[in-house]
């Protein structure tokens, strides 16, 4: 491990966290620390609930049982203003992009300006735009519903959404799953560009090995209910676990390790 943990105050704590469906557990005792500035890579096989993690700490799922703390708050502790409130920080990049098919691009980002901080609509559409243009899209997808925007496109304008109210945390679910190799190596580097620029701090669901590599400076590996390890990528590869060495040494591990070794990334 570095020596992170003893130098900085996490900016997520989950501690002794259980989730339960119908008495069967996916987290036991699970605790996981996110520090700021981190792009954190959460990891793990079918069925080891990564996406029921992000909705536990973003506070869409009651855990059964532990703590979740988000910027020194207690999610638990939080009444429903003050949880509104919290969760303007936290931005949310759904895998699927959940943009709403009846509105615009520029309605969908000026959308929770104008409901959450009731901004003027005019006012609300200009940041909108700038979000639009932050995210590398063009300013003519503005007026476009998402049916005529490409996968890389609705990508964008999700995390454009997502970043509508300047949230201090980005969670992301798969957000380079059916791109193409340009398209998610583009979008790898948005992240990176977008961490530096606002100092955001990512919490970050992939299976994507190039994205691990490119933009992730930690790595949690979700095995057996809890956090096996949370590390980064360097030490998470010398773990002596089954699914680690397949996953990060088998074949396409090797390649995406060695494209990037090429590139001296």
């Amino acid at each position: 491990m570095d020596n992170q943990a003893s130098s900085v105050e996490p900016i997520i704590k989950v501690r002794g966290l259980d989730n339960a469906f119908n008495g069967f557990y996916v987290h036991q005792n699970l605790d996981l620390d996110v520090y700021p500035g981190d792009i954190l890579g959460v990891v793990g096989g079918s069925g080891t609930g990564k996406s029921v993690l992000l909705r536990s700490i973003v506070g869409l799922r009651k855990p059964t049982a532990g703590s979740v703390e988000v910027l020194g708050q207690s999610m638990q502790d939080l009444n429903e203003k003050e949880r509104r409130i919290l969760g303007r920080n936290l931005g949310v990049l759904f895998q699927a992009g959940a943009l709403y098919s009846s509105l615009t691009v520029l309605e969908n980002i000026a959308f929770p300006l104008i409901e959450q901080l009731k901004l003027p609509r005019k006012e609300a559409e200009h940041i909108a735009m700038l979000k639009i243009l932050l995210v590398g899209l063009p300013a003519n997808a503005a007026p476009k519903y998402p049916a005529e925007l490409s996968g890389g496109m609705v990508k964008r304008a999700s995390l454009a959404r997502a970043l509508a109210l300047d949230p201090k945390i980005l969670f992301l679910d798969e957000p380079t799953a059916g791109l193409d190799p340009i398209g998610a190596a583009a979008f790898d580097q948005l992240m990176l560009t977008l961490r530096d620029a606002l100092g955001l701090t990512m919490f970050l669901i992939t299976h994507d090995l190039d994205t691990l590599y490119t933009a992730c400076n930690r790595i949690a590996v979700l095995s057996n209910k809890r956090v096996l390890i949370n590390d980064t990528i360097e030490n998470v590869e010398k773990v002596d676990n089954p699914w680690i060495q397949e996953y990060f040494n088998g074949p396409r591990g090797r390649a995406a390790y060695s494209a990037h070794q090429a590139l001296g990334v």
